[in-house]
Formats: C-alpha cells, sequence, structure tokens
C-alpha cells in the first residue's frame, strides 16, 4: 500500500483522542485479519467483473481490526512524521481518529511571519484530532471535517488542511490531498458503510 493510500484509509475510509493505543482487542491476531481482509479487497478489484457478476461483495472491517494493523502493520506505510494512529468508529458514518504528528517540517514551510498565524505557535511532535462524517456512494466518497484539534486545542480547517497536504503529497501530486474536495474511492469499491464499531466496504 503506497504512503498516499494509506493517509486515504487513515483520514477518509476511517477517520484521522490520542493517547498511548489504548483500544480494547489490538492485538497481532487481529493485525493479521486485517491485513487479509485488505488484501480481499484488492484482489476484487483487480477482478472486478467477475465480482459484479456475483452481486454485491461485502467486507467488515471492525475498530479493533483497524487498529491493531496500525499498531502492528503500520509502521512502514505511514508516513515519516506520524505515529500511533488510532481510529474511533461511532456509527451513522461518524469518525473519530488521532496521531501524533511531527508538525516541525509544515511549521517551517508555513510560517508567514504574521502575528496571527497559527504556525507560528505550533511546531514539534504533538497529539492531532479528527472528527468528521464519511458520505460514500457509487464509488466517490466525501469527508466533511466537524472538529480538529492539536494537543486538544480547536484549530481552524486550514491548520488540518495544510497537515495533511505536507503528509499526503506526492512528486506527481505536489499538493497532497484535499480535505474538502471528493475522491474517487479504490479498488472498485462502491461505498462505505460505517456502523457503530465497524466499517463495511461493498464492492
Amino acid at each position: 500500500m503506497s504512503s498516499r493510500l494509506t493517509i486515504g484509509v487513515f483520514l477518509l475510509m476511517c477517520g484521522v483522542s490520542l493517547a498511548a493505543p489504548q483500544t480494547t482487542g489490538v492485538t497481532e491476531q487481529q493485525a493479521d485479519t486485517f491485513t487479509k481482509k485488505l488484501a480481499t479487497v484488492t484482489l476484487r478489484g483487480v477482478s472486478g467483473a467477475r465480482a459484479q457478476e456475483r452481486g454485491p461483495q461485502r467486507t467488515p472491517f471492525t475498530e479493533a481490526e483497524l487498529n491493531s494493523w496500525f499498531a502492528y502493520r503500520s509502521q512502514e506505510l505511514l508516513p515519516t512524521g506520524v505515529t500511533d494512529p488510532r481510529v474511533t468508529i461511532l456509527g451513522n458514518g461518524k469518525l473519530k481518529g488521532a496521531a501524533t504528528v511531527d508538525l516541525e517540517a509544515v511549521a517551517k514551510r508555513k510560517t508567514t511571519g504574521g502575528v496571527l498565524d497559527p504556525w507560528n505557535y505550533l511546531g514539534g511532535r504533538l497529539p492531532v484530532t479528527v472528527t468528521g462524517v464519511l458520505h460514500t456512494q457509487n464509488g466517490v466518497g466525501q469527508f466533511d471535517l466537524e472538529d480538529a484539534a492539536v494537543s486538544g486545542i480547536p484549530v481552524p480547517t486550514s491548520v488540518l488542511q495544510d497537515i495533511v497536504a505536507y503528509y499526503s503529497k506526492t512528486a506527481n501530486d505536489p499538493d497532497g490531498v484535499r480535505l474538502n474536495e471528493s475522491f474517487k474511492l479504490p479498488a472498485q469499491i462502491k461505498q462505505i458503510e460505517v456502523g457503530q464499531g465497524q466499517a463495511v466496504i461493498v464492492q
């Protein structure tokens, strides 16, 4: 999985309270289960035509499986500077997630020197939390941000956008992910149903 897809999963599929990992059920076995399910989803995306002949294919991912994957399998895939991700799947499309993020590099690029620029006061490795609602339909998704905070202090959407753009940029996409834009779901995914404690991928 590319770093861009990883951050897409992190921010868009299942969100972006932070602390040391304390989510119940986080185990290496759950991480393996998530990895196998993700491989199944990817394979179906490649052989989508045959899957459509059998009707919609549904793959559930539990909150514990996702957080176990983050804890045991994501270290080499997450962008450098992003650690300790954790997601809470609240239901009705609503997601809450967090990570410890190195803001120093972002601050160096964003500081303008103005006294009102929030990047004058941000730096170091800090917990970033995000809550929002994921909407998906007909292979297209959009994440509607409700609130974001750094070290528990609310920050404007522009600050979160700077963080996301910095850590999702690639050589082919130097601007990175835009929070307010719709996006095409990968692997021929038609919809992601976000319930309480789990998300179901529909292909």
